[in-house]
C-alpha cells in the first residue's frame, strides 16, 4: 500500500471510513488520517502538515467536497496528530476543528507547541513543517463525554491524558470502532505488534494504563490507530499494557547499569524497528521514548 493511496477501512463494523497513508518522516505506514463520509464528513487527525496536500487529494479520491468537511478532528496537540490543522482549516472554509480543550490555545498560537517539538525530538525536526495557527472562531474545545454530531455518525471525546495531558480518544458507536489517538501504542503492521510510545515531558504509566481501561471500557471491536490502520480490538489492548509495564522496566534496569545518556544510546538501537522505519526514524523515535520514560522516572 504506497503512500498518498486512499483505502476504505472495512475491519469489523466499520462504514463510510477511509484512510490515508500521508508519509508521515517519509515512511510508510506510520501516519494516517481518516476520513468519515457522514451526512456531515469529517476528517480525525490531520498529520504534521507537511504532506497536507495528500489528505486534500484522499478527499478528492473519496468524493467528498472540501466546503461540505464539517468538522476536523484532532485527538492531541502533538504535531504529528495536529500539524496540519491550520493548513486543512485554510482549505476547507466550513470545517470547525474539534480539539480537547487543554489544547486549544496551542492551535490559535502554535509557537510554544512547535519550540517543544524541536526540543523534544531533535533532528527529526526536519521531517516537520512549521504549523499555522487556527483562528479561534473555527475553534471547537471539547471535554470529556462531549458529543460532535455528524448526522448519521457521533464522535464522543474521552479524556486519555496519559501520553499527554491535552489528549482525548474519539469514540464512534455507528462504526462499533474508536479511535485511539497514542492511548493503544503505535501498531506496526509488517511486525503486527504494538509498539510504546512514552514521549517526554508528561508521559505517566499509571495514567497510561489508566487510558488503557478507558478504552477496554467503551469495549469496540475494531481500534483506529493513528500510528496505524485500523485493526480488531483482540487482545491488543492487553498487549499494549504488557508492553508499556515492560518497557518502562526496561529503561529502568537500563538507566541503573549505564547511566541515562547509555540508556538512550544502548536502547535506541533497535533493528526491528530501524528495518521498518529506517534507521534515522527508528532512533530517534526510541531515543525519544527513552527520554520519557526517564523524565517520569524522576517526577
Amino acid at each position: 500500500m504506497a503512500v498518498g493511496e486512499v483505502h476504505p477501512v472495512t475491519v469489523g463494523d466499520c462504514t463510510d471510513l477511509y484512510r490515508v497513508d500521508t508519509g508521515m518522516y517519509d515512511t510508510a505506514e506510520y501516519g494516517c488520517v481518516y476520513l468519515l463520509d457522514a451526512e456531515r464528513p469529517a476528517l480525525v487527525e490531520t498529520g504534521i502538515g507537511t504532506h497536507h496536500d495528500r489528505v486534500l487529494d484522499a478527499l478528492d479520491a473519496v468524493g467528498i467536497d472540501r466546503a461540505a468537511v464539517a468538522v476536523v478532528a484532532v485527538t492531541h496537540v502533538h504535531l504529528d496528530h495536529a500539524g496540519g490543522a491550520g493548513f486543512l482549516a485554510d482549505e476547507l472554509p466550513d470545517a470547525e476543528v474539534v480539539v480537547p480543550e487543554r489544547g486549544a490555545r496551542h492551535l490559535v498560537d502554535p509557537s510554544r507547541l512547535w519550540a517543544g517539538t524541536k526540543d523534544a525530538v531533535g533532528d527529526q525536526t526536519r521531517y516537520y513543517t512549521e504549523p499555522e495557527s487556527v483562528p479561534e472562531e473555527r475553534l471547537c474545545p471539547v471535554a470529556d463525554g462531549d458529543r460532535v454530531d455528524l448526522g448519521d455518525h457521533t464522535l464522543v471525546a474521552h479524556e486519555a491524558p496519559g501520553h499527554a495531558p491535552h489528549q482525548a480518544v474519539f469514540d464512534h458507536p455507528e462504526n462499533d470502532a474508536v479511535f485511539t489517538a497514542d492511548a493503544a501504542g503505535i501498531y506496526v503492521p509488517s511486525l503486527d505488534r504494538v509498539e510504546p510510545t512514552t514521549p517526554p515531558p508528561q508521559f505517566d504509566l499509571e495514567r497510561a494504563l489508566a487510558d488503557v481501561e478507558t478504552l477496554r471500557g467503551l469495549d469496540r471491536s475494531t481500534l483506529c490507530y493513528t500510528h496505524f490502520g485500523a485493526q480488531p480490538a483482540a487482545d491488543r489492548l492487553d498487549e499494549y499494557a504488557r508492553r508499556l509495564e515492560a518497557w518502562v522496566e526496561t529503561v529502568r534496569a537500563a538507566r541503573a547499569e549505564h547511566g541515562d545518556d547509555g540508556a538512550v544510546e544502548r536502547l535506541s538501537a533497535d533493528p526491528e524497528t530501524a528495518a521498518v522505519w529506517g534507521e534515522h526514524k527508528a532512533r530517534g523515535e526510541v531515543a525519544m521514548n527513552v527520554r520519557g520514560v526517564l523524565s517520569y522516572l524522576d517526577g
